[in-house]
């Protein structure tokens, strides 16, 4: 890449390639990702972000193409970041759901990127929090994050998306699954996808019952059920429709803001964690941990103590001023 200060003012007028360069640094942690990431922050705030998750074969990656095409008829830009499992041998996204968004993959208005989820069990990297940064500083109107689709622990995805939608399907008792999975509280809104087999219906009125037992009063946001069939386009207008609703309710209510700086603190908060943990597993302590293990496997001492002896170590030498 050029020197930061061009590649950030390309980055800022829109140039593909430059965005491309800028978000593989970020997710390789290169020498040069910090300096990008501080550049774009001030440009930062104009897009608004979609969250969509749910268990693996629901129709997310389809959902997020057709909408995504769906906003491009309106005349706004968009950056897809999908989250995939990271493959074994290349540390890479496995999957590659540029493959599942023919409709929009040739559009210059429409910018998508396969991400690995790198570890993160909540479907989605920190990496890519920081990508949904840089796409928002060169200028897209609209961000939409995939996750991985575990189905189990997404919530990192309620933290980094203002609206988040959660994606089903009727059969194997979905329904019964989020709950117990934590996506009933994360939603924002369902979406009951494949809503042409049977037990659709029944689906959606088993999901309502549910979010009628959430905890709510007058001012609160009542999450409902929308329902597509995504592979054939119908119901992505009703899609779009509850976003918009949502965004309109987190703005008047002055929700929105406060999303936002919660947002924010996490974010102080994990890139505290991350430099503390790449300064406390130093050379030196990863030795002297390695050192210890045998003691350990022996009972001649405990973990306890052997954390408590690397935590006062690096509160002598490993601090920084």
């Amino acid at each position: 890449m050029q020197n930061a200060a061009t590649s950030i003012d390309r980055l800022f007028n829109g140039d593909r390639r430059t965005v491309a360069r800028a978000i593989s640094m970020v997710e390789n942690d290169t020498s040069q990702a910090r300096e990008i990431l501080k550049g774009v922050y001030t440009r930062t705030g104009g897009a608004y972000r979609i969250g969509i998750t749910g268990p693996p074969g629901a129709g997310k990656s389809t959902l997020t193409n057709k909408l995504a095409r769906f906003y491009r008829s309106k005349g706004l830009t968009v950056g897809i970041i999908a989250v995939d499992p990271t493959s074994p041998f290349t540390g890479g996204a496995l999957l590659g759901d540029r493959v599942r968004m023919s409709d929009v993959e040739l559009d210059d208005g429409v910018f998508i990127r396969s991400m690995a989820s790198r570890g993160s069990l909540g479907g989605l990297s920190n990496k890519a929090k920081e990508a949904a940064d840089v796409l928002d500083a060169a200028g897209y109107n609209i961000i939409m994050l995939e996750t991985v689709g575990v189905g189990q622990s997404e919530l990192d995805i309620a933290s980094a998306a203002d609206t988040t939608v959660v994606v089903l399907v009727p059969e194997s008792g979905d329904g019964i699954q989020a709950m117990k999975a934590g996506l009933m509280e994360i939603a924002d809104f369902f979406v009951l996808n494949k809503a042409d087999r049977p037990g659709a219906d029944q689906a959606v009125m088993s999901l309502k019952m549910m979010l009628g037992f959430r905890s709510h009063d007058a001012e609160s946001w009542m999450a409902d059920v929308v329902k597509t069939q995504a592979s054939e386009g119908k119901g992505i207008d009703d899609v779009a429709a509850m976003v918009q609703r949502h965004r309109s309710w987190l703005e008047t209510t002055g929700t929105f803001a406060k999303k936002r700086r919660s947002r924010l603190e996490q974010r102080i908060r994990e890139i505290i964690e991350d430099q503390l943990h790449s300064e406390f597993w130093d050379s030196q302590r990863s030795r002297e941990l390695h050192e210890k293990l045998d003691l350990l496997l022996h009972r001649q001492t405990n973990p306890y103590d052997v954390a408590a002896g690397l935590l006062e170590h690096f509160r002598n030498t490993g601090t920084r001023t």
